[in-house]
């Protein structure tokens, strides 16, 4: 059987990632590390360079048991957590993650509730 290059397309284009499962776990690796390191521009070129969108793999990645997210702020990377909390989804902001807490609860929770980041969730929350 042979795929026309516009159905071959499509159906990468439908798939959360296009490349090999070794490949998955570096690129969830290296997005764990800009996250820790608080480095948007390494973290916006590797997204760039994958050709992933941020809002299709956030539920996908977990960094040492916690979403990027909490990882942003455990590690005071706001200038990342602002711009993964403005990237996502409102629906993915207000889902309840692993432990059953919405990020915003969590933060609250753990003492992030004045951290840029929370503020960055409250306000894309609020705007819808």
């Amino acid at each position: 059987m042979r795929l026309l290059p516009t159905t071959l397309a499509v159906v990468i284009a439908a798939s959360t990632f296009s490349i090999p499962a070794q490949a998955n776990d570096q690129l969830a690796a290296n997005i764990c590390n800009y996250v820790q390191a608080d480095d948007k521009n390494r973290l916006r070129k590797k997204l760039k360079e994958s050709r992933v969108k941020l809002r299709n793999i956030y539920n996908g990645i977990s960094c040492n048991g916690g979403s990027l997210l909490r990882t942003a702020m455990d590690s005071g990377s706001d200038k990342v957590g602002t711009f993964v909390a403005k990237r996502l989804s409102v629906t993915d902001l207000k889902a309840a993650e692993a432990d059953g807490m919405t990020i915003v609860q969590w933060s609250e929770a753990n003492g992030h509730d004045g951290s840029a980041i929370t503020a960055a969730i409250n306000e894309r929350i609020a705007s819808n």
